[in-house]
């Protein structure tokens, strides 16, 4: 697996002639950019070809171990019922939210992983909470925290000094389908970005929708091909990888219940800055739940971004943007 100095230093590290704002890195999960309507997590019963292969998603934030002001983490509709959720006969699921930090929540190379493998829970558990089918919290938002920086595992090299937070979502029992959304806020009762932090995760489980999302993979410069994969995409439209020397490339996509994967070359000037991998969706289907991830040569997963470095979405298209 990569080693975490590596994603200390693309968080903190500005490109030379290029323009990337540390400070609007993430926040809200899915990111704006992204225009991913939610995330999706299932019961643990659930087939899976509804669209989630393991009932579990992973995901990381980071902040400036300088940072001192507690934050938190606030989950929009937690519950699983009502409004955004996908019904399976009778609601009955349960879906647990657990934050770690301390030794080892980011580190620990289970943590970096497309599947829940023994470690991948690894850290202190600092707080966690289970919902079930209650309208208590249905399209509202529920907040967890407060957390002290200081409670992450703080990883320091010369370019960074970060302190990093795992949040684990399972659905642990049930089959139904948990929509939700998440936000990193500096308060319990509203969402305000936490200056400096950032979000990344290394497998998607999300709700396709009509037109285009976009995921934004880190590709570091060790890179050399990568391998996407996607599950349970339904034949519903295509993907395309855009990257700054890439127009565009189709890639494999997957069909009910089955994998799609394609390898592609890296070139140089892709190196050290993220590709826009664009899924469009063609389809008017209700209930669509699609993962992704990507690879490197070793088999290595690689990070989503929340929001991308070194790129900016311009429409349908990609551009860099220098410094003036």
């Amino acid at each position: 697996m990569f080693t975490f100095q590596y994603y200390i230093r693309f968080f903190c590290f500005i490109i030379p002639g290029f323009f990337v704002l540390q400070n609007v890195l993430a926040q809200p999960v899915p990111g704006i950019e992204e225009n991913i309507s939610f995330l999706v997590t299932f019961g643990i019963n659930a087939p899976a070809d509804w669209g989630d292969d393991d009932h579990c998603s992973v995901f990381f934030f980071s902040l400036p171990a300088k940072h001192i002001k507690p934050f938190y983490i606030r989950i929009f509709d937690p519950n699983v019922s009502g409004k955004h959720d996908e019904q399976k006969g009778t609601f009955d699921t349960r879906t647990r939210f657990a934050v770690y930090g301390g030794t080892g929540a980011f580190s620990n190379e289970s943590s970096q992983g497309t599947n829940p493998e023994k470690g991948f829970d690894t850290g202190v558990l600092l707080m966690e909470k289970t919902f079930d089918n209650s309208d208590k919290y249905d399209d509202k938002w529920y907040t967890l925290g407060p957390f002290n920086p200081k409670e992450g595992e703080r990883l320091t090299r010369a370019e960074s000094d970060l302190n990093y937070f795992k949040i684990i979502v399972q659905g642990i029992s049930g089959d139904d389908g948990n929509l939700y959304k998440m936000y990193y806020s500096d308060y319990p009762d509203k969402n305000q970005t936490v200056e400096g932090g950032a979000s990344f995760t290394f497998e998607y489980t999300f709700r396709m929708k009509p037109g285009m999302a976009h995921l934004y993979p880190f590709i570091d410069n060790t890179v050399l091909r990568i391998r996407q994969q996607n599950f349970d995409f339904d034949d519903d439209g295509y993907v395309r990888l855009v990257s700054v020397s890439r127009k565009s490339e189709m890639a494999q996509i997957s069909r009910d219940g089955e994998w799609g994967r394609s390898d592609h070359l890296i070139y140089e000037a892709e190196r050290n800055f993220c590709m826009d991998i664009q899924v469009v969706s063609l389809v008017q289907r209700r209930n669509n739940n699609v993962v992704f991830s990507i690879h490197n040569q070793y088999g290595e997963a690689l990070p989503f971004l929340n929001i991308p470095i070194g790129i900016e979405r311009i429409e349908n298209y990609i551009r860099i943007r220098k410094n003036r």
